[in-house]
């Protein structure tokens, strides 16, 4: 593993194949923060989690980020967590790819990022939620800064949940950064959605960056549409996904990405109609009924039913499922029991929990 001092990390220095995986797609669960009653880490059952995303096939963790819930660093937790997740990594025969997440002004996401490649991990998903009011030319400089550590994980959060209004020119110029290895395309806006396709075309790194979807809203339909955006070139295609609804049902949500991503030529009815039924089901999860009030509490509980977690317990003890919220979360889970998992975690929770 790299040390805090060591020369910044670059894609290329990646293990043999891994940049490959990525550019293919994969599904990439956030992942949450396992607590005991007294708000306190519980290390077995946060391994634990762990252990299933990767037996389900995930290709990867993401740990850091807003499901891990962002408090961890002010409890001491960013490492600790980080470390658990790449001991579990260690486990497997083939290597996931890690993502770390980085916050803040430039000063802390350089920090963040150090911390995570001397912890082996491949790259930092990079929230550019701290630079509100910013202009675009510091907002690269940031980019190109923390680029200098770490591959980035380009982030373009909803505005609504705090996220920067992004243009295209501003994608274009990040996706110029040579060590710029894929973006999470989160603005839940098909407008927003688009400007990033164009930033990425135009800066000519389709072929570097891998496009992933955040968009909770149309999961089924970014991992099929053909974006072609003209030039005569191949569309462009969002080839995986990096969510927090992912960090759930996530066997049934591997199935769904591999799904998508063997489609070549008409796309299936049944297959694209799964997009109404992923939203809905993603609907209760979030607690969109309450703006994303109970988003993290309903991942909790899910996780709790199937006996991954002990509790809903967030580091806020405001954070809590909404009112019905719970109801939507039996009455989806019933109505889509195909795109659930509930028998596989039961068939190997006991081995994830030793």
């Amino acid at each position: 593993m790299l040390g805090g001092n060591a020369v910044g990390l670059r894609w290329e220095d990646w293990p043999e194949g891994l940049a490959a995986r990525l550019r293919a797609g994969c599904a990439i669960p956030a992942h949450p923060l396992a607590l005991t009653a007294a708000r306190t880490l519980d290390p077995r059952r946060q391994k634990a989690l762990s252990r299933y995303y990767l037996d389900a096939g995930s290709g990867g963790l993401a740990v850091g980020v807003h499901t891990t819930q962002f408090a961890i660093r002010e409890r001491g937790l960013f490492d600790v967590v980080l470390r658990i997740a790449a001991e579990a990594a260690a486990e497997q025969a083939r290597r996931p790819i890690l993502v770390a997440g980085a916050i803040g002004r430039t000063a802390q996401a350089v920090a963040e990022a150090r911390i995570a490649r001397g912890l082996g991990y491949h790259a930092v998903l990079l929230s550019l939620a701290a630079w509100k009011g910013a202009s675009e030319d510091e907002m690269i400089a940031h980019c190109q800064a923390v680029a200098a550590e770490m591959p980035l994980f380009g982030f373009y959060l909803q505005p609504a949940v705090g996220g920067v209004r992004l243009s295209a020119a501003f994608w274009r110029r990040f996706a110029a950064i040579d060590n710029v290895v894929a973006i999470k395309i989160a603005p839940f806006n098909r407008y927003a959605t688009l400007d990033v396709l164009r930033g990425v075309l135009e800066a000519g790194a389709a072929d570097r960056i891998a496009l992933y979807t955040g968009n909770d809203d149309h999961i089924v339909a970014d991992l099929l549409t053909p974006f072609d955006l003209g030039g005569g070139g191949a569309p462009l295609r969002i080839v995986g996904g990096l969510l927090g609804h992912w960090s759930v049902w996530t066997r049934a949500a591997v199935d769904l990405q591999a799904r998508c991503a063997a489609v070549t030529g008409d796309i299936p009815a049944e297959l694209l109609a799964l997009d109404a039924a992923v939203t809905e089901m993603n609907a209760a999860v979030f607690d969109v009924a309450h703006d994303f009030h109970g988003v993290i509490a309903g991942c909790h509980e899910v996780l709790r039913r199937q006996g991954l977690l002990e509790g809903t317990w967030c580091l806020d003890e405001h954070e809590a499922l909404s009112p019905g919220q719970a109801e939507l979360l039996t009455a989806v889970a019933e109505r889509y029991p195909h795109l659930t998992d509930d028998a596989f975690v039961r068939d190997n929770l006991h081995r994830w929990l030793s």
